[in-house]
């Protein structure tokens, strides 16, 4: 995670590719392609389609429909810690072999 400079047209939020590399490292697969239903709404989207908040000490991923949280994910010294209160299911495919 980068800090970057903000200007008055930078979008406060990028796409949820974001979390692609902090989840893959952790799950072993693409994270992208992983769907999340929203609690609030609930609206399934895939990850990439979360709007991902990165300018704070973690990540923060929003439904894109209703602007709920439904993710969030911050690294520790040897941790990875995901919150998923906001998500009702996260579903992932299953590795063809």
């Amino acid at each position: 995670m980068s800090s970057t400079n903000v200007t008055a047209d930078d979008a406060p939020w990028v796409d949820g590719n974001a979390l692609a590399g902090p989840l893959g490292e952790i799950i072993g697969t693409d994270p992208t392609v992983a769907e999340l239903t929203c609690a609030g709404c609930r609206t399934t989207r895939p990850l990439a389609a979360m709007r991902v908040f990165d300018r704070a000490p973690g990540l923060v991923a929003r439904c894109p429909d209703c602007e709920d949280v439904v993710m969030r994910v911050v690294r520790t010294t040897g941790r990875v810690l995901v919150d998923l209160r906001g998500s009702l299911v996260v579903s992932l495919p299953v590795p063809t072999a």
